[in-house]
């Protein structure tokens, strides 16, 4: 007689397998995975612990297994993720979007409340471009990437969330800005230090896009093409915010302030880290 797999029996297997592959929080990955394979949300795994699953079921569910198993993001397995509220679609043409990342949203918005021409740089999935739109009615954001794979992503989630008429994607190097003058210029620019980037962890280094991280020798470059061109690219009392890794705060202010960029501040996030550095042109 066949092993019968219930919700509960596969569950406790996969959190216990993915643990052994060094996956943290497997448990929660597990039913994650386990409610995109069954079509509910994790309630609904809970009032079926003794639901057995049908064959079909139980081939799709190993097969996310084994990608989770080998460190892929369990994002880019489900093909989506949540940032501010937002759900976006997510490929390995993008990075994915970190809650830390919402911190630079909020300093963003303090600074854009009347603003109408945002630039993000290195918009990516269009995740900063789109919670901005989504919170500025009147905002006009372009989203800036190198990558065309990246931008049909953003383009695919700009039409999700109805906001193609406030987000134009544009085709372009951070090193070269496109002309133009904005009230705000955005970014989560690459930062990594090159040398860093073999060390990340296997669902960072593996699958997510390594031009999307790599910052150069010292993790700066991309801050220092931005703080060059800022001035020229910004309107009279317009804002310059970027999100920085840790321990990159104090040389980011520095370059601000040698590109001639006034009232410079940097802001934590919700652990205390240094997370976002702004200046006023």
């Amino acid at each position: 007689m066949p092993e019968v797999w219930t919700v509960l029996k596969v569950l406790q297997w996969t959190a216990e397998h993915l643990a052994q592959k060094g996956v943290d929080n497997g448990r929660l990955d597990a039913e994650l995975l386990l409610a995109d394979t069954l079509k509910v949300d994790r309630v609904g795994l809970y009032l079926n612990y003794d639901k057995p699953l049908l064959p079909e079921e139980l081939s799709c569910y190993r097969e996310q297994v084994k990608r989770r198993a080998g460190r892929e993001p369990l994002q880019y397995i489900l093909g989506h993720c949540e940032f501010w509220s937002l759900l976006l679609q997510v490929t390995p043409a993008v990075l994915i979007p970190r809650p830390d990342t919402e911190v630079l949203v909020e300093e963003a918005l303090k600074h854009a409340q009347s603003a109408t021409a945002v630039l993000d740089v290195g918009t990516g999935s269009g995740a900063i471009a789109l919670a901005l739109a989504s919170e500025l009615p009147q905002g006009r954001i372009t989203g800036l990437d190198q990558s065309t794979m990246a931008l049909q992503v953003a383009e695919l989630n700009c039409q999700a969330l109805g906001l193609q008429e406030q987000v134009k994607l544009v085709t372009g190097d951070l090193f070269a800005l496109p002309d133009g003058k904005w009230q705000l210029i955005v970014s989560n620019p690459p930062y990594i230090p090159a040398a860093e980037m073999a060390g990340l962890m296997p669902e960072v280094a593996r699958f997510e896009p390594a031009q999307a991280l790599d910052g150069g020798s010292d993790g700066l470059d991309c801050y220092r093409a931005l703080a060059r061109q800022a001035p020229a690219r910004l309107v009279a009392g317009g804002w310059l915010l970027v999100e920085v890794g840790i321990d990159q705060a104090e040389p980011v202010r520095q370059l601000f302030a040698e590109a001639g960029l006034k009232e410079i501040y940097s802001r934590d996030d919700y652990a205390g880290i240094p997370r976002v550095v702004g200046g006023r042109n």
